[in-house]
This record gives structure tokens, sequence and C-alpha cells, in this order.
């Protein structure tokens, strides 16, 4: 039965109210203040406070019946942001861990949940396009924060829109346009500890039917670690052109140039008495991750009638990288790919009703070479690959309202994947693999007069493998991983009533052949296999309470995030039922934020892991739990300026945010540790026009 454990917490946490449990982040104004809105929580009902394409993305995402959010652009306007760690910090379900840099650890719900580098288990894109390689590995650091209008999370198995079906959902950032940017001049300058100082400058301009919205970040630091400079420089350009409302054809250009050394991972002792050193083979083979990312999009949007609407887009990147780890990567690749949607409204025996449906292909080709590392230069040859990986996802979804209040809802996406390795130093290595699947979904949505809503649905979710498990390096060949298999069943309910805003979820993941990592020596990537009978379960919650008590004419916003993630073997052959590693099983964050009128706010914020998490599958070894300090606050000067300072980790603890996962840490290296980042200081100023 899938919620059957988690029924009990989820209980719990609606009885607590204001307990450790609960979670979110809506700044909504005082009486008399200036619309300032940090929103996370779906409702059914517009926040007549949200932007007009926020609120509009909100509308259109509540329309699921699941788990899902948007995290607009004010919401880390006026605080340090540096990746996914930051921007999606207050959203239930989602853990986004930062390493170091921008390199972090993003699950949710546990997907990828032991993968010991860059990303996979999220479909991961911008403007609904892929932001990956053709077989679903991804990484952040070409990706601009702050050059999103908003960032949509679809959680869990809730993101069919796209054609996915990965355990973990869609993360999408939308880019700004001449009409939708929240300012039509932008200059933000950002200076602080360990030497970071960044300089981003946007404008967006509407002529007659055309737009276009440009934008630059330049950034540089030292880094908190030895060994951990970094130096990027990113560029978005989003043209359009309307034919009328809703019929628009768009060109968005972006370029990254990333250059980050690696500090390498420690042992948990050096991690917590000496955390700003460098591993000594992160020193010994200059270890970094350099990179350079070009991208093209072609976009439409098209409304052929008032029942019809049409989205679909062609898109091809580019990427260089130059990676000296314990050997030098050395690859190029190119993606390309199409996707085409139509939403539909109407009736269908009487009875309201609508549907979207679409596909989504995508096709890449990684020329993967490899090199000896001496001291982060090439030496001999030991690997020269041709990697070609290829995609296909047919979906549909329909909404039937059998009364005005309650939809039936059903859907599902038939997928197509290969894998086709050539080793040219090899041939006897040749290998491919070609993976098919139908991922079917039912749900049911119920949205009360007040746009409160409850919502359910079951729906199978399928991964097939990366080249990263099918090509374990140093290994030679391939490895015939097969497709991680899931079924999902979550309830919920989400909404606004009076001061309160919530967004609570139970789920339950049944998984065949989970796709589990371990590290295998001191900087080597994570072998990977399939593991059988795996459980996810667990609650996320949050909780927005606009306090009644006024302070000095200012508001007061409690916002708080619960995470129960309960991630287990299911009578494994060799682990039992051990506990999964890295995920902690008990989450909390929370924030209390006053803001006055005049524009002057502070946040003081605790980011909480209430339980240890283990390291390896054996359950033998745990990281500490800890609880970190923050502060952000800020003031205007003038109606277009704003200084904020953000200081993180107050007491200058000591822990352990982020690590790799082993078999068995009584009899195998645990130097998997990244210590968490000292006391440090941010200051910005932001003019906007």
């Amino acid at each position: 039965m899938f919620l059957k454990t988690a029924a009990a917490p989820c209980a719990l946490v609606i009885g607590a109210g204001l307990a450790p449990s609960l979670a979110h982040a809506y700044d909504l104004p005082g009486p008399d203040s200036p619309t300032v809105v940090d929103s996370i929580i779906v409702t059914g009902r517009r926040n007549v406070e949200d932007p007009a394409v926020v609120a509009e993305a909100r509308d259109r995402l509540s329309r699921t019946p699941g788990a899902v959010a948007v995290v607009s652009a004010e919401s880390y306007a006026d605080r340090f942001v540096q990746g996914f760690s930051d921007t999606l910090r207050n959203v239930p379900g989602v853990l986004a861990q930062k390493r170091y840099g921008e390199e972090s650890r993003l699950s949710i719900r546990g997907s990828g949940i032991a993968q010991g580098f860059h990303q996979r288990g999220v479909l991961f894109a911008q403007d609904g396009v892929p932001f990956a390689d053709a077989d679903g590995f991804s990484d952040f650091q070409s990706v601009d924060s702050l050059s999103a209008r908003y960032v949509e999370v679809w959680k869990g198995a809730n993101t069919l829109r796209f054609g996915g079906a990965q355990l973990g959902g869609a993360i999408n950032l939308i880019t700004p346009t001449g009409r939708t940017a929240n300012q039509r001049a932008l200059m933000q300058v950002e200076g602080g500890s360990y030497g970071f100082v960044r300089a981003h400058g946007a404008v967006a301009e509407t002529y007659g039917d055309w737009d276009v919205y440009a934008a630059a970040t330049a950034m540089q630091g030292d880094g908190w670690r030895d060994h951990s400079q970094q130096s990027q420089g990113r560029l978005t350009v989003n043209a359009g052109r309307s034919f009328g409302e809703d019929r628009e054809v768009r060109l968005i250009v972006q370029a990254a140039d990333i250059k980050q050394d690696m500090p390498g991972s420690l042992t948990l002792k050096q991690a917590l008495e000496n955390p700003r050193m460098a591993s000594a083979s992160a020193l010994s083979g200059d270890q970094a991750r350099d990179l350079t990312v070009k991208r093209l999009t072609l976009q439409t949007r098209w409304r052929f009638n008032e029942s019809t609407l049409f989205e679909g887009a062609i898109w091809g990147w580019e990427k260089s990288l130059y990676h000296p780890i314990f050997q030098v990567m050395d690859q190029d690749s190119a993606t390309r790919g199409a996707f085409a949607r139509i939403d539909w409204t109407g009736n269908v025996g009487g009875l309201r009703a609508d549907a979207f449906y679409g596909f989504s292909w995508r096709d890449g080709v990684v020329e993967a070479l490899r090199y000896v590392n001496l001291a982060g230069q090439r030496g001999a040859k030991t690997a020269d690959a041709r990697q070609n990986a290829s995609g296909l996802d047919i979906f549909g979804e329909g909404r039937l309202f059998v009364t005005d209040q309650l939809a039936l809802v059903a859907g599902g996406s038939w997928g197509r994947a290969t894998r086709d390795y050539l080793d040219r130093m090899t041939p006897a290595n040749d290998a491919g693999r070609d993976y098919e699947w139908f991922s079917p979904r039912l749900g049911l949505l119920w949205e009360a007069e007040d746009g409160a809503q409850v919502f359910a649905n079951i729906t199978r979710s399928v991964e097939p493998p990366t080249y990263g498990a099918l090509v374990q390096a140093p290994l030679t060949g391939f490895t015939p991983v097969e497709v991680q298999d899931a079924w999902t069943g979550e309830i919920g309910t989400r909404g606004r009533r009076g001061p309160l805003a919530w967004d609570l979820v139970a789920y339950r993941s049944e998984i065949d052949g989970e796709l589990l990592n371990f590290i295998t020596g001191p900087d080597i990537p994570a072998a990977t296999f399939n593991a059988r009978k795996t459980i996810h379960q667990g609650v996320e919650a949050g909780l927005d309470w606009t306090l009644p008590l006024e302070l000095a004419d200012g508001s007061l916003i409690l916002r708080q995030v619960y995470n129960w993630s309960d991630f287990r073997f299911d009578g494994d052959a060799r682990w039992g039922d051990n506990r999964l590693p890295v995920v902690p099983e008990h989450q909390y964050r929370a924030e209390l934020t006053w803001r006055h009128p005049t524009g002057i706010f502070v946040t003081p914020s605790v980011e909480w892991r209430l339980s240890s998490p283990y390291v390896d599958y054996a359950n033998t070894m745990k990281a500490p739990d800890y609880a970190v300090l923050g502060l952000t606050g800020g003031f205007s000067i003038g109606p277009n300026a704003t200084v904020y300072i953000d200081a993180r980790n107050l007491t200058d603890k000591r822990y352990v945010g982020e690590f790799s996962a082993v078999t068995d840490a009584s009899t195998t290296q645990t130097a998997v540790f990244f210590p968490g980042e000292g006391r440090s200081v941010f200051v910005g100023l932001r003019l906007a026009y």
C-alpha cells in the first residue's frame, strides 16, 4: 500500500501546527508597504500581489494533481545566490546541498540519491528545453540563476508536461523577455568573503512588435577552501517578435565560460578539524573543471483559436570540457533536439475538459578522451571513445471535470532511449543498448471555492542509465546497467486561508532496479549498480504564517520547510532493509522576515539537519547532524536602489553538509566528505529602473 507508513508523519505534521516540521516562502506586505512577493507555494487561485507572468505560471502549475512549486526572481533578488543551493532552498522535497562553487547535490525525493558528482534523476531544462546531455546527465555551472524570471519545480513523477519520466521530476528555468522582465534596466554588484566579486547587468526593451532581453554576468572568487578558485562569464539574449496575443517567435542565445578549481573530498576528521584544506590528490593533480557552453534555441508559442495553443522549439548546443581529476577528461559534445506541445480546452460529453499532448526528441554525441594526469596536464592517452545517445518521448494528459470542483486526470508517456558506444582504442568493447517503456498516470484534483486544493495520483517513472553508469571509468568496456523503474503514489493539499499558506504532500515510491553509486577510490567517479527493491517515502511540507504582531509598523512572516525522507532497501540479499545513505531522514529550515514600508528588512534563518544520515550502505557510519544560522538584511536607497547583506554560518560552525556514498565504511576508505563553508558575509548593491 503506497502511503501506509507516511500517514502517521502526515498527521503529526498537520497536528503540530507551528512545531519544527513545516515551511515555505511568502513575503506578504504590511498594510502600507510596497508589494514584495517571495512566493513558492502554488495554489489554485492567483495571488493578486504576484507579477502577472509569475501568477500565470502558478495558475498553470496548479492544474497538476501533484506536488509543484514556482520560485520567482523576486524571492532571491535581495540576497546572495549562487546556484540551486540558494534559489531552491525553500522548496519542500528538494535537497540542494552545496559541495563547492556551484557544484551541488540536487535530489528530489531521493532521485540520484548517491550520485557523487553532478546530477541525474531530475529533468533539468530552460524554457522547456533540456539543459542536459542527450543521455540525461547534467551539471549546474552553465546556468545563470540571475537571468531567470522564475523557476518551475515539478516534483516527483509530475513531469509529464515535458515528456520526462524521471523519479525526481523536472526543474525548468524561464528566461525573461523584453515584456516579462521585472525591470527595464538592472545593475547588480556584489562582493564578500573569500575574494568573491560578481557583476550582473541586464536590459529589457520593446520596439513595437519586437522585444529583447539581454544579460551578462561575470564573477571570480578565491573560494573558501584551498584550491577552489573560480571565474565565470555568462551571456543570455532573448529576442522575440509578436504576431498578436499568444502568438510569437523567439530566439534565445546563451553562452558560458567557467573555470573551477576543485578542492577534492576529505575524511570526516579532516573535514571537521581542518575544513579549508584541499585533498592531496586535488593539489598534486591540479584538479579542475573548465567548461565552455554555447546554446541556441528557436521557439514559438502560437494560439490557433480560443481552445488550442501550440508551443514548440528546435535547439542545439555545444560543450567543451577539460577536467583533470584522477585522469584528465577531455570532451567535446554536441546535442540537438526538438519539442512540440498542444494545449487544448473544451468540453467532452457536456463536461468541461482540458488536455495537452506532444513529443520531445534529443540526440547527442560526446567525443570522450582520457589521459594520464600529469599535474593537470595531458599525459599518455588512456581512452578514446564516441558516446552517442538519443531519446524520444511521446506524451499526453487530460482532465475531465466531473463536477465544477473535481477533475479526473489520466495520461501517460511512451519513451525510447538508445546508447551506442564506440571504443576507438579497443574495438572489442563496442556496444549499444536500446530501452523502451510506457509510463501511465492517474490522478484526482479537487479545488475549493477559495482556491485550496486536494490532489492524489499514481504514476510510473522510468530512468534509463546515463553513460556515467554504462562506462564506469577507469574500467574499460560497457557495463550493461538496466533501467530504474518505479511506481509512485502521492496525496497532498495546498492553499491559502487568512494568514496561513500551506503545501503538504505525502508520497511513496516502490523502485525496482534503483541506480545507486558508491565511491571506488579517491577522486574516481562512483561505480553504479542496480539495486533490487528499494522504497522512497516521506512527507514534504511548507507553511507560511503572517504573524498578527506588528513590529515598528512592519510585517512579520514566518516561513518553514520540513522534509521527512525514509529511503531504504527492501529485503536486499546483501543490505537487508538498511537505510539508504546521503539524505537525512529529517530536515528543517525556517526564516522569520520583518519588513518595514520604508524598504528595510531583516531575515534571521536556521538550516537544521535534525538526523544524522548514513554514509554507507552497510549502515556502519553516520555524518553528524548540524544547525547553521544565517542573517539577511537590507534597505532601500531611494526608489531604484537597494543594499543588502547576506551573512552565513554566523557561529562559524564546523560541519559536513555533503558527502558521497561508500559500500561499507568499516572496510572502505571514507575520504568522501565536503566541509560546509565557514562564516561568510556578502554585500550587494542593486540598481533597477
